[in-house]
């Protein structure tokens, strides 16, 4: 089959082929029902654009970088994957992904101003602040997501994890619970800190009960998860919820206890983090905290879709406040 070219269509249609490339564009110089009528042939003849010539004329590489703090250690597969899957679905067509981590290129310093028409920097670390720094520096279009920042000239959304941390252990403290563990994050994440933070808070707000036996450092991945939960069943006592900062974590959690003989939430009850799609499979279904990860991520990336085309834009600054997911994994004690 021969390939469909603006010149195929500039033929058919008996105009230029400037006035079939102005068309397709959207550009204001051609009548809208010209416009019309060259988008009908144009989806009629199948005409796919080139993207690589049409790159070279707008001095666009129609690539999209998406950047996390740290890929290996600290980021959560189950968050990667969700924040991946909403970044493609609301990127406008045409644009791919390229993914790294904040870390890698921050050591290599191999980042490039023609490389990415733009940047989504998912953030969980301070560290990343001399890269986003880079990134503004190159005058690369820029969101950053899921960590407040301390710069107002770039668009910004995050959630409140100290505020979803107070309402799902103050849902334990109010179902009876007065024991708790923690199985906490990845100690430079900020996420890691805001909800340790909570959690401390809480304990000493309601007068409830915690110690070191019971707290145990994970690093958001699912194994970490199990070994801490396996050291706090290890002690002498045991507390009757834990708190463990992510989904994934619980997810190991939930496991060392049915391996060790132990009961969710009938000798134990366990609540998590994040809210991930698999959450409401889990046996017991898990007790935790929505992050609007999917609303977060369709902001920002309408954000850098404006951004793109409007370079001058203000920047939009956004918190969006965590819900309370009530599920199985909780035991009451009230009576």
């Amino acid at each position: 089959m021969e390939e469909v070219t603006i010149r195929t269509i500039s033929q058919r249609a008996n105009v230029s082929h400037t006035t079939v490339s102005r068309a397709l564009n959207d550009s204001p110089l051609v009548k809208e029902a010209t416009k019309k009528k060259i988008r009908q042939l144009a989806d009629e003849l199948g005409y796919v654009p080139n993207l690589y010539a049409k790159g070279l004329v707008e001095r666009r590489s129609f690539l999209i970088g998406v950047f996390f703090s740290d890929l290996d250690t600290g980021t959560s597969p189950s968050f990667l994957v969700d924040v991946i899957k909403q970044a493609r679905a609301f990127l406008p067509k045409g644009y791919s992904l390229s993914l790294d981590s904040v870390e890698s290129l921050s050591a290599s310093g191999n980042v490039s101003r023609h490389q990415y028409d733009g940047a989504i920097v998912v953030s969980q670390s301070k560290k990343d602040d001399p890269f986003i720094e880079t990134l503004i520096k190159l005058h690369l279009p820029t969101v950053v997501l899921n960590r407040k920042i301390d710069r107002d000239d770039v668009s910004n959304f995050s959630t409140n994890d100290y505020l979803g941390t107070k309402k799902i252990l103050e849902y334990a403290i109010r179902m009876g619970h007065r024991k708790f563990g923690l199985i906490s994050g990845a100690a430079s994440f900020v996420s890691a800190v805001d909800r340790q933070r909570a959690f401390n808070d809480v304990i000493e707000e309601n007068g409830a009960e915690t110690c070191s036996d019971w707290q145990r450092q994970g690093n958001y991945l699912p194994e970490s998860g199990y070994r801490a939960m396996r050291a706090i069943l290890s002690a002498t006592q045991t507390p009757t919820c834990i708190f463990a900062a992510n989904d994934d974590m619980a997810t190991g959690a939930v496991r060392a206890c049915q391996d060790l003989g132990y009961k969710v939430p009938e000798d134990i009850s366990i609540i998590g983090y994040d809210d991930m799609n698999y959450a409401k499979y889990l046996v017991p279904r898990l007790t935790t905290v929505r992050k609007p990860t999917d609303d977060i991520v369709q902001e920002g990336v309408s954000a850098l879709t404006e951004l793109l085309n409007n370079p001058s834009m203000m920047p939009i600054k956004k918190i969006a406040e965590p819900t309370l997911i009530v599920r199985d994994s909780v035991k009451d004690l009230r009576n």
